[in-house]
């Protein structure tokens, strides 16, 4: 159970805090500087000093995509490392479902400011690596739907979602055999169905709580767009390296 953090004299003191790594870079001669995801304190930067000595009981947990309880201290954009603990759970990731835990991190760290807590987002990409780690054979189209999920859960939580079922304009409902284009800055708006974005009212309002079940391939394919402009915007239209290694090898 993660510590509520303390204050003293030398900064914040956080123990026991559920996080994982999302990238580790060599720092000075023998320490690592980690840029972790953790649940109650958002995206932040640690140094783990001695880490990369042989000797240090470090290199076997700070590992990308295996779960931690941490505990740091001090203040400022770098914080220090005191403990940390394997907390254990996932086979590590392999192949193609390792390709998609590092999307994942990619998007985390260029969409998710420093220092900003999202509980539910920690829960989302937890629950991610392992659906991942679940499936170390899985084909391209079977890791879509984890895609997927993680995708919706981090625009909703960032707020970068638009209601799908209201207008954004006139909060006016959605109506199913309408035709709409969704807009990330101004939401669903009404169009004719001639327009080269437009989505039958029908088919957002089934996307309103989540990306579909599994064999669902209208839907598959409707939420497969929708996130994909909704990313390219919000990433202002950057291609993450991931994602492109994605579409090249599997089409994702």
């Amino acid at each position: 159970m993660p510590r509520a953090p303390r204050r003293g004299v030398s900064g914040e003191r956080v123990q026991e805090e559920p996080i994982y790594v999302l990238h580790s870079y060599p720092w000075k001669e023998t320490s690592l500087l980690l840029d972790v995801f953790s649940r109650r304190h958002g995206r932040l930067a640690l140094v783990a000093k001695g880490a990369k000595r042989p000797t240090s009981a470090l290199r076997a947990v700070l590992l990308g995509f295996q779960p931690c309880h941490a505990s740091w201290s001090g203040r400022g954009e770098v914080r220090t490392l005191t403990r940390a603990e394997w907390a254990g759970g996932l086979a590590p990731l392999s192949g193609l479902p390792l390709l998609c835990g590092f999307y994942f991190n990619e998007l985390l760290v260029r969409l998710l400011a420093r220092e900003d807590a999202h509980e539910g987002l920690f829960d989302a990409y937890h629950a991610g690596i392992a659906a991942l780690a679940q499936r170390p054979h899985a084909t391209a189209g079977e890791l879509e739907p984890v895609l997927r999920s993680f995708e919706f859960s981090l625009l909703r939580e960032l707020g970068f979602l638009p209601d799908l079922h209201l207008e954004g304009a006139t909060s006016e409902p959605v109506l199913p055999d309408a035709f709409y284009r969704v807009d990330p800055d101004h939401g669903v708006s009404a169009c004719s169905a001639s327009d080269a974005l437009a989505v039958r009212g029908e088919v957002l309002l089934a996307l309103r709580e989540g990306p579909p079940a599994e064999g669902d391939v209208v839907l598959a394919r409707a939420a497969k767009t929708l996130m994909r402009s909704l990313l390219h915007y919000h990433l202002s239209g950057q291609m993450l390296r991931t994602r492109q290694l994605l579409i090249d090898l599997h089409k994702l």
